[in-house]
């Protein structure tokens, strides 16, 4: 996979998440969701934290191939 790919997907689930964010909670912001513990309707919410988990995962994929390319 390239750092693109990894771009490219992290983009679209950031978006996947915020969209379900809005869905939970219609005034939202894209600030307000990095910090999701102010908001208890997010905070509890399985299917928004399944989201920002797969989110952080891919993030954390995207890190570790930099990682393995500056070898």
């Amino acid at each position: 996979m390239s750092e693109k790919l990894f771009d490219e997907l992290i983009a679209l689930q950031e978006e996947k998440v915020f969209r379900l964010a809005e869905k939970i909670i219609p005034h939202i912001t894209r600030d307000d969701i990095l910090q999701p513990n102010d908001f208890p309707a997010l905070e509890n919410h399985p299917f928004f934290r399944y989201e920002e988990g797969v989110l952080e995962g891919l993030r954390t994929a995207r890190m570790a191939l930099r990682a393995k390319t500056c070898e």
